[in-house]
């Protein structure tokens, strides 16, 4: 079925450029009396090409895919039309010079103008909807669109990113609807998700990206820590425990699976440790946290004059109030991400045996490869910390019963904020969003 569908799609590629090429060089024909009918005809069908490359496939997991794949389709549909036409100018070009040069150089002004129009078709439904192209691509192809030779070169990326792009989700859409009734992430207990540092949960811009809703496409039933940006592991703690209560309390749950990121981590550990709530609780899974902290982050601190770190936590806590923090306090969460603070709380929060605990982390393989500003604090973190995710070394992130350890190969490797798809990014090789399914579905058949 799949070679048949894709028979078909080539097929209709093929139809539409030759229609577009009819509409775009018809000019020659025209000239021709007895061909006039071509014009309404070709103002009648063009319109409708511009509108046709995504009606022959007609699933598609959301309507943005859709309007995406339309935009790329367009575009491959430029290229192709592109070629032939510069060919035919060319061959007519032989027969029309020097006599009926005139007539050429119409045809040609009528081939630019049709192409150039289904070239904007293209590029700006792409870059409106494509969320892999990124700022970078889209830059670039900004750039080398007036330039000879690099303007294919960039047009050429974009349509591959895209394209990739639309597959990927359409092929993911389709694993889920396979294994729909499997209910791969339905866990005895609810999933709380529980965010890092300078961050919060938002109701339209999720700090989590993509996985939430994967999760819940496979039967999780998810749960947000709702806690401040920044405080102390200790407020932080107490926050989260009064969290966890009222999700049992309001929910009849029993017990959750935490998994946290960052210095939520150390914030669960110490609502489990501390505020006694572990029985509320069946698994923590730790994600890229500094569980013996970061002496980058002591380095700071000691390098750092106080009037500037008063002068930043003043402007962090009076901008976070008016977002929603009732009593932030920058300078006390950093300082709890120290090498030093954070030895000595590693030492203090023991983890209860009735709760499972396990940790996760991974490794940015070069700087360059990771968003700002991972990029720039990749390369303190390692002289003073080594290898590491942008932001905790490698070394800090293990934990608990079991460490897993990611990476990729090559050069790009998984930062700090790719695990928890900060960027919306699919990365080669790691798919962060499977990746939280099977953990929750290892969870769930641990009987959790």
């Amino acid at each position: 079925m799949k070679k048949c569908n894709t028979a078909l799609n080539i097929l209709y590629f093929v139809f539409l450029t030759a229609v577009i090429c009819l509409c775009a060089n018809c000019t020659l024909l025209i000239t021709d009396l007895r061909m006039l009918w071509l014009m309404p005809v070709c103002a009648l069908v063009f319109p409708f090409v511009n509108l046709a490359p995504s009606l022959l496939r007609r699933k598609f997991p959301s309507l943005l895919l859709r309007v995406c794949y339309h935009g790329v389709s367009c575009l491959k549909l430029f290229l192709c039309s592109s070629v032939i036409s510069a060919v035919y100018h060319i061959i007519i070009a032989f027969y029309l010079f020097p006599s009926r040069w005139y007539i050429w150089v119409i045809s040609a002004v009528v081939c630019v103008l049709t192409l150039a129009v289904l070239f904007w078709n293209g590029i700006i439904t792409v870059y409106a909807t494509s969320v892999q192209l990124g700022l970078r691509h889209r830059i670039v192809g900004l750039l080398c669109g007036m330039i000879p030779i690099a303007h294919l070169f960039a047009l050429f990326g974009i349509i591959r990113i895209v394209s990739n792009e639309v597959e990927f989700e359409c092929d993911k859409a389709r694993l889920n609807l396979s294994r729909q009734q499997q209910q791969l992430c339905r866990t005895k207990y609810p999933i709380l998700l529980v965010h890092g540092v300078f961050f919060r949960d938002y109701k339209f811009v999720n700090y989590w990206g993509r996985i939430p809703a994967e999760l819940i496409s496979n039967g999780a039933v998810i749960y947000y820590g709702n806690h401040q940006s920044a405080a102390s592991v200790p407020d932080s703690g107490f926050e989260l425990a009064a969290r966890i209560k009222q999700i049992v309390d309001e929910t009849g749950c029993e017990k959750v699976n935490i998994i946290a990121h960052s210095k939520g981590g150390l914030d669960c550990r110490y609502a489990i440790s501390k505020c006694g709530v572990s029985q509320y609780v069946a698994s923590l899974t730790t994600i890229n946290t500094p569980h013996r902290g970061c002496e980058f982050a002591d380095y700071l601190l000691s390098k750092t004059p106080l009037p500037v770190q008063k002068r930043i936590e003043s402007t962090y806590n009076f901008s976070m109030k008016r977002l929603g923090d009732q009593n932030p306090d920058f300078i006390s969460a950093v300082r709890d991400l120290t090498s030093s603070h954070c030895t000595a709380l590693d030492l203090e929060m023991k983890a209860p045996e009735s709760v499972y605990c396990q940790s996760v982390g991974s490794r940015l393989n070069k700087a360059s490869n990771g968003k700002f500003p991972l990029n720039f604090t990749y390369k303190l973190v390692k002289y003073f910390d080594g290898p590491n995710d942008g932001l905790v070394p490698e070394q800090s992130q293990s934990w608990g019963n079991n460490f897993q350890f990611l990476t990729v190969k090559g050069k790009r490797g998984i930062s700090h904020g790719d695990m928890v798809d900060l960027n919306r990014e699919n990365i080669p090789g790691f798919d962060v969003r499977e990746f939280y399914v099977q953990l929750v579905s290892r969870l769930k058949g641990m009987g959790f």
